[in-house]
């Protein structure tokens, strides 16, 4: 038998991970969740590689601001709940990927959402990478700041070189947390590990410009593992306050009913064995290329064969 803490302290967990959560404590958060309106008819297409006991979840997060009604993906994940090999994967699918986006020809992979929102993204990285998805999650910046209000901060290691760009965004974050409590805004001052509040550490999520894409993908796994750890931490007495914080800027093609089923399943596999990689290959030239390309700009250009190495990851659970 589970222990009822452990079961909801590994629910908290998957609203980070897979942000499907909230559907551990009461209806009406999961109706919350669930949202009717989305456009995810793609997911019924079963015309990709699948298999019985993987489940794969596009979680993505959008770039808009607050009153905004059209945005870019702004990350990307697969999250795969694997009962074949009893792991689950999350594979970072990179935004400036140049891909074939259906009727609108080639361009990056983020645009799929601007021009189709979630139904188009869904067709484009299935017809591109051959995998069929199974559920979409979407989660955006006010959701990722209030559980991190919640939880009271998050502890990273921030670099001297990464100061200046963080506190560039300061302004803005900090514009947009609906926290009572946030008091004056306060910017970065010194380098080294610390506990930033939320509209810091979204603004340590969104640095790029003075490294690459990949350095900001690997700044937000910090941030998520920094937030798993808080979880982890807190006490259960706490666990409905940060549910409902991010429930209403969370949404999901998901019903309660199956939210609760890959919560099970999810929790039967458990946290300790948690595999991530990135796509493409970005560390691999016969591959990959990365750079300038005609008008798209600076994208980064896969070989097809590639998409082996990330079925292999997703369904044969090889490390590539």
């Amino acid at each position: 038998m589970f222990k009822l803490r452990n079961f909801v302290r590994f629910l908290l967990v998957l609203v980070i991970l897979l942000p499907i959560g909230a559907f551990a404590l009461t209806t009406s958060i999961l109706k919350d969740v669930h949202n009717k309106d989305l456009n995810t008819s793609s997911l019924h297409d079963k015309s990709h590689m699948h298999a019985d006991g993987i489940k794969n979840i596009l979680v993505m997060g959008t770039d808009a601001r607050p009153g905004e009604t059209s945005s870019r993906s702004d990350s990307m994940m697969i999250v795969t709940l694997d009962s074949v090999h009893n792991d689950i994967k999350i594979t970072s699918l990179a935004r400036d990927t140049f891909v074939s986006i259906p009727g609108y020809g080639k361009s990056k992979l983020t645009h799929a959402y601007a021009f189709g929102k979630e139904d188009l993204l869904i067709r484009t990285i299935e017809e591109n990478f051959d995998i069929d998805i199974d559920e979409f999650a979407m989660i955006n910046f006010q959701s990722f700041m209030a559980i991190i209000d919640s939880l009271g901060g998050v502890t990273v290691d921030v670099t001297q070189n990464e100061i200046a760009e963080l506190n560039k965004f300061i302004p803005e974050t900090y514009s947009w947390s609906t926290n009572k409590d946030k008091g004056p805004m306060k910017l970065v001052e010194n380098a080294g590990t610390q506990k930033l509040n939320s509209y810091q550490a979204l603004s340590f999520a969104r640095i790029r410009h003075n490294d690459s894409a990949f350095g900001r993908d690997n700044r937000q796994r910090m941030i998520v593992s920094s937030i798993m750890k808080e979880i982890k931490d807190t006490s259960i007495l706490k666990y409905p306050m940060i549910l409902r914080a991010a429930a209403p800027y969370i949404d999901s093609s998901m019903s309660p009913t199956n939210m609760i089923k890959i919560g099970i399943d999810a929790l039967r596999i458990g946290t300790d064995n948690i595999k991530q990689k990135e796509f493409p290959l970005v560390d691999n030239p016969q591959y990959t290329t990365n750079g300038i390309y005609g008008r798209h700009g600076w994208v980064i250009r896969y070989d097809p064969v590639s998409t082996k190495f990330l079925k292999q990851f997703i369904f044969d659970d090889i490390d590539y």
